[in-house]
């Protein structure tokens, strides 16, 4: 089973238009959505509502900056200071095109900084480029999921 792509998004119109272009890139990946920042550290810690879900962390954080509650800095910051949740890669996935906001973003940690694009076109590309190259084509660090149940496939004894 692949691991989650995780969405944080608050905006209805940003949050379709993401889930189309997810969906236009034909990723196996299922998409676990969360409206504000709070939440979405309640389920990458495993508290709250989520107290129950599944061990195992997404694939892949695609996270607003602007959220309500908890903004997206300051997620980031909290997963990157979790010795649990570090290495999940987190792309900034935002409307911004505030220097201050890139700069500290890249101090916190974050992967990568994607501007969303205005024209539609446009903004299912680089969703589809992102969801390619995190779900699917990037090497995740060792001892993870992934990686152990590949090589369970290459020696069974393990």
């Amino acid at each position: 089973m692949l691991k989650p792509i995780l969405l944080v998004e608050d905006n209805p119109h940003d949050l379709e238009l993401t889930l189309i272009a997810l969906e236009r890139s034909q990723l196996a990946n299922d998409v676990v959505i969360m409206r504000d920042g709070a939440e979405a550290l309640n389920y990458l810690q495993r508290t709250g509502d989520h107290a129950g879900r599944a061990d195992g962390n997404p694939a892949v954080l695609l996270l607003d900056l602007k959220l309500p509650k908890v903004d997206g800095l300051e997620v980031l910051k909290i997963v990157r200071e979790t010795p649990e949740l570090r290495s999940i890669p987190v792309v900034m996935l935002t409307s911004s095109r505030e220097e201050p906001d890139l700069l500290k973003a890249y101090e916190l940690g974050v992967n990568a900084y994607v501007v969303k694009p205005v024209e539609f076109k446009d903004f299912v590309a680089a969703i589809s480029d992102l969801g390619i190259f995190w779900a699917v084509l990037n090497e995740p660090p060792p001892g993870s999921l992934r990686l152990k149940r590949s090589r369970q496939h290459e020696d069974p004894s393990e």
